[in-house]
């Protein structure tokens, strides 16, 4: 059994749209949705990156049914873990308990921007597993003091907090990360359909937690024109290693993709109207041991994808 999800990219749409968009996958029998927190694009082609605490809000307030999360939150610089649980408790109740926060250490294209050093993996991971912790403890709604190795926490208390505290979802894109997530994450967030991360994560035991996976595609009308809509509109898909992480700036990722041909930004992603490809491709991420896969379509023709999947890829995992 697979959960079918709708990824919400911020860095290509507008907060109205996002919102629209997430009505509609509600409507087209999405169950869940997950929203990218960035506060730049990666390329300025891309042209939007919104801020994602209000567009929840919009969308708790918008759907009924749509469980709804962060794809994924760095809580570490460029905003207190204490604004994020904060953020984080007003939206599960406004969203009456179906909100999951997705956590991860970040990329120094956002997260630099408030003039924090940028710190070597490592350290970030250490930086998560104390803010998840300040995080999990402000939303028990009493009174609490921090002073940690990366985080200070003085006499704070929220108020506001739902019935139950939000599941944390942890990002991880290697069996060492995974590891790590199993230990301090409720569910996993990943983007590859690696067997291997989901093992590391549930250390081969039965585990219940839930293993959110992102997948790229692309509907068009013809496979060509797929495939030319993901290299001109997220080629940064294509770019090797720790790249993605290190990069600074839109403009150093310009350069970088410069380098990334078609092939290379579209290998192993469905593009075109073929409904087998997209559903093997969610079938590839399900062999892996992912309970839910949430789709991102990369260019502008989100009410096409969505009623494309309605009509030909979702009955297939009912």
């Amino acid at each position: 059994m697979v959960n079918v999800g709708y990824s919400l990219i911020s860095e290509e749409h507008g907060p109205n749209t996002l919102v629209e968009n997430a009505v509609r996958a509600e409507v087209a029998g999405f169950e869940y949705a997950m929203v990218s927190d960035h506060f730049h694009p990666w390329l300025d082609r891309q042209g939007e990156s919104p801020f994602v605490w209000s567009t929840l809000g919009a969308i708790a307030q918008a759907t009924d049914r749509l469980r709804v999360g962060t794809g994924v939150t760095c809580p570490t610089m460029r905003i207190h873990p204490a604004l994020v649980a904060q953020a984080a408790a007003t939206t599960a109740v406004m969203s009456d308990g179906r909100f999951f926060l997705g956590v991860g250490t970040g990329e120094r294209l956002n997260e630099h921007v408030t003039g924090h050093r940028w710190p070597p993996h490592h350290v970030r991971v250490e930086m998560l597993q104390e803010a998840i912790h300040v995080i999990r403890e402000l939303w028990g709604g009493e009174m609490m003091s921090h002073d940690g190795d990366y985080f200070c926490v003085e006499n704070a208390q929220l108020h506001t907090v739902p019935e139950e505290r939000p599941n944390v979802a942890v990002a991880a894109s290697g069996t060492n990360t995974a590891r790590w997530a199993g230990n301090v994450g409720d569910s996993l967030v990943s983007t590859a359909p690696d067997a291997d991360v989901v093992d590391a994560f549930s250390r081969g035991r039965d585990d219940d937690r839930r293993r959110y996976g992102q997948a790229t595609v692309c509907w068009a009308e013809s496979e060509s024109e797929g495939r030319r809509t993901i290299h001109e509109q997220w080629p940064n898909g294509g770019l090797p290693g720790e790249l993605g992480q290190e990069l600074a700036t839109p403009t150093h990722f310009e350069q970088a993709v410069g380098l990334v041909t078609e092939e290379q930004a579209t290998k192993h992603l469905p593009c075109g109207p073929d409904a087998d490809a997209h559903i093997e491709t969610i079938q590839s991420y399900v062999d892996a041991g992912f309970d839910h896969v949430n789709l991102h379509q990369v260019g502008p023709h989100q009410q096409e994808f969505l009623a494309f999947y309605e009509e030909e890829v979702l009955p297939s995992f009912e």
